[in-house]
């Protein structure tokens, strides 16, 4: 394993980590070799902002004994009360939610405390009224936490909260989709297929560098797109050790975390470690033409909660890879309680999109497909 130093303390920090989104595809037993044989092989870091609340007890007894061994990063605004995750700004909703969270894990204290998804002003506005910043610089006075950290998709927000200088940690979705303007007279100070431009978010990795505050990556695949020529916006597929190397020589980047969803998953990644240097070149991107990648779904389920209890991310991935030809996907459809005919059209999904999709017209479209 590589390691990296986090430029503001004294922690070393594996080039790889583990992202929790789709963890819980396993059960707990599983879950705890997963996380066990990822510290074996030299893993230290690993993002809590979990789909649901199941992992978290499994982490805890897998890292028992070794919690100097191990830094999580622990979302402030991820709510698991329901047993699966919320997105919240009230304050004493937050600190059950981390209390609960603390518990679970078996640890009294957080390495990296995060703002957790605040995309827009207005969001941040929020959470400063809210005095979420305030109990987290609280915490880390207390020595509770020990790093503050923020979850974002857009730079000019991630440049506010910079401005604030209360930033250790990044995590911000890095990868060659996200990062392009188009083949045909691109802009690239105005143009990209994410939110801000790609010198936007360039301007925004340097300046992280330069103020020594370390990113670690999210979406290094685009949410599975880029690992598919069916579903990647540039038509042609991409490895997971090209879309990896491709964010580690970012500026400012420390760690990406690929979500895993079983040991399977875990052992492919760590593949990463050995591969040779051609299987992780990504200059092939030069030869690539992009399609529009804007208002595509990447499954990150920010856009939650709904009130009619859709889980838009993943009806949105059946729905994906059902038309990419994946057989199974129409029948993981079918065991959902809730589908997408049960939208009500209400535009919330659509205010908290990153990444502008029109979650109300594709759940219209997706009900149409499955229901014919």
């Amino acid at each position: 394993m590589q390691y990296r130093k986090l430029p503001k303390g004294t922690e070393q920090i594996s080039v790889l980590g583990i992202g929790t989104s789709s963890i819980q595809a396993s059960d707990e037993k599983e879950i705890e070799k997963i996380i066990t044989a990822s510290m074996e092989n030299g893993i230290n870091y690993f993002d809590m902002a979990s789909s649901e609340a199941k992992p978290f007890a499994a982490y805890g007894r897998a890292v028992k004994g070794m919690r100097d061994k191990a830094y999580f990063q622990i979302h402030f605004g991820a709510n698991y009360e329901t047993g699966v995750y919320g997105w919240t700004t009230n304050l004493d909703t937050i600190k059950r939610s981390v209390d609960w969270q603390l518990k679970a894990l078996q640890t009294d204290y957080i390495d990296f405390g995060f703002l957790h998804c605040i995309d827009e002003s207005a969001d941040l506005y929020e959470v400063e009224k809210a005095g979420i910043i305030r109990y987290i610089e609280e915490l880390k006075k207390a020595g509770v936490v020990r790093h503050i950290g923020l979850s974002s998709h857009t730079p000019l927000l991630v440049n506010e909260v910079l401005d604030m200088g209360i930033l250790d940690m990044l995590m911000f979705s890095i990868n060659p989709a996200y990062d392009y303007a188009g083949s045909t007279e691109p802009n690239y100070a105005a143009d990209s297929y994410a939110v801000g431009s790609v010198a936007e978010r360039m301007n925004l990795y340097r300046r992280c560098e330069a103020e020594g505050v370390g990113i670690s990556v999210m979406k290094a695949f685009s949410g599975g797109q880029l690992l598919k020529a069916e579903t990647s916006p540039f038509g042609k597929e991409l490895t997971e050790y090209q879309c990896i190397q491709y964010a580690l020589d970012k500026p400012g980047v420390l760690t990406v975390l690929p979500g895993v969803r079983n040991m399977d998953d875990l052992k492919q990644i760590l593949g990463f470690l050995d591969a040779a240097p051609e299987a992780r070149d990504y200059s092939i991107l030069g030869s690539f033409a992009p399609q529009d990648a804007a208002g595509k779904c990447v499954y990150c389920n920010h856009c939650q909660p709904c009130p009619m209890g859709l889980d838009v991310g993943l009806i949105n991935k059946y729905y994906d890879l059902s038309r990419a030809g994946d057989l199974l996907a129409k029948s993981h459809y079918e065991n959902l309680t809730v589908k997408a005919d049960a939208c009500v059209r209400c535009g919330h999904c659509n205010k908290r999109c990153p990444f502008h999709v029109d979650q109300v017209a594709r759940m219209e479209e997706i009900a149409d497909y499955f229901n014919c």
